[in-house]
């Protein structure tokens, strides 16, 4: 049973700092987002087989100095495959969705990881994964073309 509660606390713990470390207030109580965070992934099959991912991304920009400057698209071992530059800041835009599309992603592939950057703390904690043999999961929905 003490193994349980120091587990159980040590969990909790870890989790709220890893919590903290992305989230701070601000004076007015409302949630800031220190590195960028996906928030969802639409990712859509076309005719010609290409894919197009729509991905939805949350940030606290706060103009040129800080703000996101992308999201990536890794294969599940970590190893970029695409990567979507963001060329400014969406200070009064949050969050805020873009799309890359013309991927082709090879048939052996069935998961990706998205993740998106900014230009001070690098790639957010906040990942989507999806498995593309399902039509939706976790923050996420596959539309394939049949």
């Amino acid at each position: 049973m003490k193994i349980l509660l120091v587990i159980s606390l040590l969990t909790s713990s870890t989790f709220s700092f890893a919590l903290e470390s992305n989230l701070a207030g601000n004076s007015n109580g409302a949630q800031v987002f220190n590195k960028a965070q996906v928030t969802f992934v639409s990712a859509a099959q076309q005719f010609d087989g290409s894919w197009c991912f729509n991905t939805s991304v949350k940030h606290n920009d706060e103009g040129w100095k800080h703000y996101a400057n992308g999201w990536e698209i890794l294969d599940i071992e970590g190893k970029q495959l695409w990567e979507r530059p963001l060329t400014h800041p969406h200070v009064n835009e949050q969050p805020f969705t873009r799309r890359l599309c013309d991927i082709y992603i090879p048939s052996d592939i069935k998961k990706l990881v998205v993740r998106a950057k900014c230009n001070q703390h690098g790639t957010g904690d906040k990942t989507i994964t999806l498995d593309l043999t399902t039509t939706q999961g976790l923050g996420y929905e596959v539309k394939r073309f049949d």
